[in-house]
């Protein structure tokens, strides 16, 4: 986990938990901008010429690696700071670099795609997500994911289409169901809890670790505005909740508070499953009265 925050930088952990999707100071920027200075190849030789060693180390130790992906190591703050500076990218360009075997130019073009967003109304946000939504084969790692789900799709929930979260939370795709918890981060910053813990009941049987630590993540950003109510939500469902997501939600509880449901959820792992006594029947025999 520490090689994980390196990577991702002080600047993208506080960024994670105070970035709004007001617009951009500079005003709108219409996906379909034509570049006047920057370009889609002066973008990827900055990647290449910002590239460090040590963090291509750190991103070996913490993202999995997919096929032929190539990691440069880009760190994420320096990453999101490229993205503003190519923000009028066209949604070609865009396309190019989320189909790319290099992991940064994919990241850059979402951060991009994010940045547009921030500042996109109507139907030009709806053309984004739509974008987006249609190119999640791309968005094939947790950084991917965490960049770019509640900033480019999260606006689009605030406006009130939630359809999209029980499509996305039923994929086959691990990335769908990632993408559909990280996204209502956006509403849980509007205090608006509901559609993150049906997404925690929905998933709460999932195959995937990543999908238990992304529960118990947005069940703590739900914590942070209202402890109460999420400590409630945990007595309730706690022995139907993995053992990771309560982990994860429960760290900012007192350790008092933690340590009882770390620990109460423990003890329901060790307790045997009760015998099933229930009188078998032997084929063509009638169930007694």
């Amino acid at each position: 986990m520490v090689a994980a925050e390196e990577y991702l930088g002080v600047e993208e952990v506080v960024h994670l938990h105070t970035a709004s999707v007001d617009p951009i100071p500079n005003g709108p920027v219409l996906a379909s901008a034509v570049m006047t200075v920057a370009s889609l190849k002066a973008l990827r030789a900055e990647l290449r010429d910002l590239a460090e060693p040590a963090v291509r180390a750190q991103q070996e130790r913490v993202l999995s690696r997919v096929g032929d992906d190539e990691l440069l190591g880009v760190r994420v703050p320096v990453l999101r700071k490229l993205a503003r500076s190519y923000r009028g990218l066209s949604l070609d360009d865009v396309d190019v670099l989320l189909h790319s075997h290099v992991h940064e130019e994919r990241f850059a073009g979402l951060l991009v795609l994010a940045e547009q967003g921030r500042s996109a109304r109507g139907g030009d946000r709806k053309a984004l997500v739509d974008f987006y939504l249609a190119r999640t084969d791309c968005v094939d790692n947790w950084d991917l994911v965490d960049g770019s789900a509640h900033v480019v799709l999260g606006p689009w929930l605030l406006e009130g289409d939630l359809r999209v979260l029980d499509e996305l939370a039923t994929s086959s795709w691990l990335w769908d169901r990632r993408i559909a918890v990280l996204a209502t981060l956006a509403l849980i910053r509007e205090g608006r809890f509901g559609p993150t813990l049906r997404l925690v009941l929905t998933l709460r049987q999932d195959p995937e670790p990543l999908i238990h630590k992304a529960l118990g993540w947005m069940l703590r950003e739900i914590g942070r505005r209202d402890e109460p109510l999420m400590v409630a939500f945990l007595d309730r469902h706690l022995g139907e909740l993995p053992r990771i997501t309560v982990r994860y939600a429960t760290e900012r509880l007192a350790p008092a508070e933690r340590a009882r449901f770390v620990k109460r959820r423990s003890a329901r792992e060790q307790t045997p499953a009760r015998p099933d006594t229930t009188p078998r029947r032997r084929p063509g025999q009638q169930p007694a009265p």
